[in-house]
Parts: C-alpha cells; structure tokens; sequence
C-alpha cells in the first residue's frame, strides 16, 4: 500500500488526487530490469535449457540401473538405443550416465570459479578505486602482472605440487580469472564516484567504507551480475579443456573433457562417444551466453536511459 493511500481523501490537494498510478506506484530498477528479461524470449530459451541441465545433473545419473564407473566389456561402443540412451564407451559404460555425472563437475567448476573470481575481483578493483593514488597504481599493476601469467602453466605446476584435480583446476582457473572483474568494478566506482548523490553522502559525512558497502557496490550489481553471467560458460570451457589435456579430472571420474578426449579417437567408428559431451558443452555455454546477453539488455541503464 502507498502512504498516499492513508491520507483521507478529504485532505489531499488536488496534486496527489490527479497524480497517475504509475508515479504513485513506480517500479523498482529490479522489478524493471526483471520485467525486461522475462520479454526476451531468447533469454528466456536459454534460462530454460540451463534448468534443465542443472535438474539433469541432479536426477539424471539415478534415471536407469547404471553407474559411471560401471563397466560392460561385452557391451562396448553400442549405439544409441533403447537400453543405453546415449550408447556405450570402449569399457561398455552407459554414456547417459556419465554426461549427466560429469555435467555436475563441469557446472560446479564454472559456478564455483566465476563465484571466487567475483568475490575476490569486486573487493579488490572497490578498494583499488577507493584509495586511489599510488595504492590503485600498486594494485592495478600487479593485476597486470598476474595477468600475464598463462594459466596452463599455472595447472602444470599445480599439478606437480598438489597433484591433478577439482580443487587444482579451481585455483589455476581463479589464479587470474579475478582479474576482468576487479578492472570492471574499479572503473564502475570511478564513474560512479563523481555522481552527485555521492557527493551528497561525502558531504553528509559518510566514511568511505559505508559509502562503498551502502551506494557503490549495490549500484554495481547489474554489472556484477551480467559479468558472472558471461564468465560462468568461459570457466566451464577452461575446464572441459583442462580435462581434454588430461590436466584435469582423473578417471574413473566423468566430465564432459575427459568424455571428448576419450570419444575423439574414435570418431570415424563410434561418432556419438563425442557427439554427446562435445554437444553438450556447446549448449551448455550458449545457454549461459543468452542468458548473459540477456541480463546486460534489462539491466543496463545506458541502453534504456
């Protein structure tokens, strides 16, 4: 209810009593931006397929009587059919059940590396942007320098000292994935530093650290939101590539990279071994691109100002 609401009628002017419903009642930017999404159908299409993709993930490995790990010699390299969906590999394990197991490792590695990358990036380009001077010089410099560092060789050497897997690929891909968010957040705060209501909270006696946690960062959200968006289907392919190499996950353990090494070199004979986890990969970053095109249309404001 809007507090014009609880005026008696009797003591409005004729100001409040004419004003329209849409400025009495206007919509939040999320509300907005929400109302924008929901009418691109494309994004729309895309948020779909990722729902089901992620209740696939879940349900999916418990959907027949197989394992990942099970294996049919008997049964080897079978079509696709009735009994085995997706067909079978060269160890006769179901292909069905190991797209959608390793679709788990492989949404948890991109969702869990664009969640690290955006929590470590928005704490250090705010604060690079905030101090200015010479600590923003320091910091973006280092960032640079960190930048340059190729993250292949940042998993070889993990691999000598931790050894392969999950935990090894998350830090190498985290290692300077930060880095695009923290310069997207330090020059978001340098134009929104010189906005007035700003000015107006410096001027009200605001300390740097409420302004920032209070006005900078939640005006940022929309930029925060659409870059994860957008990094989540680059970590995903980092990590089918990691497991490609054979840098990544071991096996017995699925995952769509390991699923597409193991599938190319039977190709010409057995095409569907790579034709499932290569397809779904593709999907899988197209969807979070839509997805992400789709967030930076309803929630950027240059488009609708």
């Amino acid at each position: 209810m809007s507090h014009l609401d609880s005026i008696p009628t009797s003591l409005k002017t004729p100001f409040t009593r004419t004003l329209p419903p849409h400025i009495i009642s206007a919509p939040s930017f999320w509300q907005e931006g929400w109302s924008r999404f929901c009418k691109n159908k494309v994004a729309l299409a895309g948020s779909l397929i990722l729902l089901f993709f992620i209740f696939m993930a879940t349900f999916g490995p418990w959907m027949n009587s197989y394992t990942y790990y099970e294996t049919h010699l008997q049964l080897k390299n079978m079509a696709p059919c009735k009994q085995f969906w997706f067909g079978t590999d060269e160890l006769g394990r179901d292909l069905f059940t190991r797209i959608w197991w390793g679709a788990r490792i492989s949404l948890f590695v991109g969702v869990a590396a664009s969640l690290i990358d955006l929590f470590i990036g928005v704490l250090y380009g705010s604060f690079a942007a905030m101090f200015g001077g010479k600590v923003e010089e320091f910091m973006m410099r280092t960032a640079d320098i960190l930048y340059s560092i190729p993250y292949l060789l940042v998993v070889i050497l993990l691999m000598v000292v931790i050894g392969p897997g999950i935990s090894t690929m998350l830090i190498a891909l985290t290692f300077t994935g930060w880095i695009g968010m923290a310069r997207i957040m330090r020059g978001q705060i340098l134009q929104l530093s010189q906005m007035d209501f700003i000015k107006a909270a410096k001027a009200l006696g605001a300390g740097k650290m409420r302004i920032l946690t209070s006005h900078l960062i939640p005006n940022c959200m929309g930029s925060i939101l659409v870059t994860v968006t957008l990094t989540i289907p680059s970590a995903i392919f980092a990590e089918a590539f990691l497991s490609f190499l054979g840098l990544g996950v071991q096996a017995p353990i699925a995952s769509w990279g390991t699923m597409a090494n193991e599938g190319l070199s039977a190709l010409c004979y057995y095409p569907w071994r790579l034709f499932f986890p290569a397809g779904f990969i593709c999907i899988t970053m197209l969807s979070f691109n839509l997805v992400g095109d789709g967030l930076r249309d309803a929630f950027d404001p240059r488009i609708h100002s």
